[in-house]
């Protein structure tokens, strides 16, 4: 049985969860969740990986077990989670480690990418966009209106997103076997961002989203740069990041893998765990061993 560790550090002030397993010396992969939920939708990723690689899933600000600050203290938007997050993994030392991005977890993982092109050794994006292709746009124009033009009719149409009818949608949209969900995945995610306050740290979030949009030239240059390996691990059915966005990473990244996993949504492992490990094993395999089984067999004993 793989042993997941639950520990908490002290990054720019506040204490940030995390899970941690596989051994240390291992490649590191660091999981980046999405909105509504935490670092448990990878509760059974994790040790289907551990084997292999050193894995990390944080919690960010404001989710889960870290910290969350009332919004009147602390200046939710994408960049200030990416501080955390790359404060993070400064104090674990990670100098080199694999993303793997959903929802949410993209903007940072993106903003990570962009201010240490070097550390990032490959990306799994799963259902986590980075083209103007990706957006819905029956989902988003409520938070682009939002953005745009903050008041009270337009907080009142994205508030809807935190009921717990609106949170089960996006877990059962797209997916063939809903019965395959487990219930408690949309349960928990409401009952944690129903807790007082949460409500403001989501509105500051949804507001902020746009902000990531100006980003995507610099990310795709990132791309065309670097040749990053990257595989797009996509549920087929998601209506809040379609396909196309998953297609498009090829424009920028030609040898980019492209996986349309069909009957699933946009949370995809908790439909299609097995086909979304398998896949990341294999892209993993030979991303981050590639080149180090050659040194290893030629160093010294």
């Amino acid at each position: 049985m793989t042993e997941v560790r639950h520990r908490y550090a002290s990054v720019l002030g506040h204490r940030v969860f995390y899970r941690e397993a596989g051994p240390a010396d291992a490649p590191a992969v660091v999981l980046l969740h999405g909105f509504p939920t935490s670092s448990r939708m990878f509760r059974h990723l994790i040790p289907a990986l551990a084997d292999r690689f050193h894995v990390i899933a944080p919690d960010h600000l404001g989710f889960g077990h870290s910290a969350t600050p009332p919004a009147d203290e602390f200046a939710y938007g994408f960049d200030a989670l990416a501080d955390v997050t790359e404060g993070l993994l400064a104090h674990l030392r990670l100098e080199r480690y694999a993303l793997y991005v959903q929802d949410y977890g993209a903007p940072i993982g993106w903003r990570l990418a962009l201010r240490h092109p070097h550390a990032v050794t490959a990306i799994v994006t799963q259902n986590g966009n980075a083209y103007d292709e990706g957006f819905v746009p029956d989902f988003w124009a409520p938070v682009w209106a939002y953005a745009q033009s903050p008041s009270p009719s337009t907080e009142e149409a994205v508030r809807g997103a935190l009921s717990e009818e609106a949170i089960r949608w996006q877990y059962l949209h797209g997916v063939a076997e809903p019965e395959l969900v487990d219930p408690d995945t949309w349960a928990t995610d409401h009952r944690e961002i129903s807790r007082p306050g949460l409500d403001r740290i989501q509105l500051d979030l949804f507001r902020d989203y746009a902000t990531n949009l100006p980003l995507y030239p610099r990310l795709h240059e990132y791309f065309r740069a670097t040749r990053v390996p990257l595989l797009a691990i996509w549920g087929a059915g998601d209506e809040i990041f379609g396909p196309d966005g998953a297609r498009a990473f090829a424009r920028d990244l030609p040898d980019a893998r492209i996986q349309l996993v069909p009957g699933g949504g946009h949370f995809l492992l908790e439909s299609h765990l097995d086909t979304v490990a398998g896949a990341m094993r294999a892209f993993l395999e030979q991303a981050l061993y590639r080149n180090t089984r050659d040194t290893r067999a030629s160093a010294p004993a």
